[in-house]
């Protein structure tokens, strides 16, 4: 060492130019719509709704629950209800091991979660998709848990809102799985029979069986900024009718313009949004949701 680096020590220790040095992943999201590259806590935070442009990512069954409901008084409804293989069915791999991949990526049993609570004090049954497993569809437990959501809610006499993210029937449990169109639709004509109100908020994507089901039967449609919304997918569409679709087709605003949607809502706004509209539909004060 040399008189000089002895009475100028170095503030930066010197480094191996071979050591490559490790960054954690997942740390930071590209907004797909902006490309803004987003730290991944901000982005959660804020209900992972791009801060920059407003688009709204896909967002988790538990963690949309979370932000939307009423800290207190929560409760799961029909969480003991689990799948069967009862068809045996085997395509590329077996039913029970695609649950199993499933549960081990989501942490849940099946694609739907019940739960009772509040938002703004108003007492309610929500239903909320879990789009992480097996792309959110409809199989015997999603119908059943959904039913006893909606009677939980006649016998509280509650309102029952539900949010859809899923790509339609569970070809798994094949013709089973398209009964549960007519058993969830006959549960909510019972909640209609009892005056209650029934809000659909239709997310990205809301597609198949659900979307030609209950999606677009609430007494209010709501749905997220540009969420797509439909029975086929555009390129099936395109390919079977051999047209070009018009710009925005199936998206939220498209339907919105169409009648088959009520309104549109920000996710930060969901929870007045909602309450204001059951409010109105229960005859509520208006300072209930203030």
């Amino acid at each position: 060492m040399s008189w000089l680096e002895k009475l100028l020590p170095p503030k930066i220790a010197k480094t191996d130019p071979n050591e490559r040095r490790q960054v954690p992943e997942g740390l930071w999201i590209k907004c797909p719509s902006c490309e803004t590259v987003l730290y991944k806590t901000d982005l959660e935070h804020n209900q992972n709704v791009c801060p920059t442009c407003g688009h709204h990512h896909r967002i988790g069954a538990r963690a949309r629950l979370d932000a939307f409901l009423d800290a207190e008084g929560r409760y799961e409804i029909g969480q003991e209800v689990l799948p069967v293989d009862a068809l045996k069915f085997k395509d590329s791999r077996r039913y029970p091991e695609r649950l199993k991949e499933a549960l081990e990526n989501t942490g849940e049993t099946d694609a739907l979660i019940v739960m009772g609570g509040a938002v703004h004090s108003i007492n309610l049954v929500v239903a909320c998709f879990e789009f992480d497993f097996m792309g959110g569809s409809m199989g015997s437990v999603v119908g059943e848990r959904f039913v006893r959501g909606v009677e939980t809610a006649i016998e509280q006499k509650v309102p029952f809102v539900c949010f859809t993210a899923t790509g339609g029937a569970r070809m798994q449990e094949g013709l089973l799985s398209l009964m549960q169109m007519a058993k969830t639709n006959a549960a909510l004509t019972r909640l209609a029979k009892k005056g209650l109100p029934y809000i659909s908020v239709l997310t990205d994507p809301t597609m198949g069986g659900v979307s030609a089901g209950f999606a677009f039967v609430g007494d209010i449609v709501i749905a997220e900024p540009r969420a797509l919304i439909g029975f086929a997918g555009p390129r099936v569409i395109e390919s079977t009718v051999r047209v070009t679709l018009p710009e925005g087709f199936q998206r939220a605003e498209f339907l919105q313009t169409k009648g088959a949607v009520d309104l549109i809502s920000d996710r930060r706004q969901l929870r007045k949004t909602i309450a204001s509209s059951l409010a109105m539909l229960q005859r509520q004060p208006a300072d209930a949701v203030e």
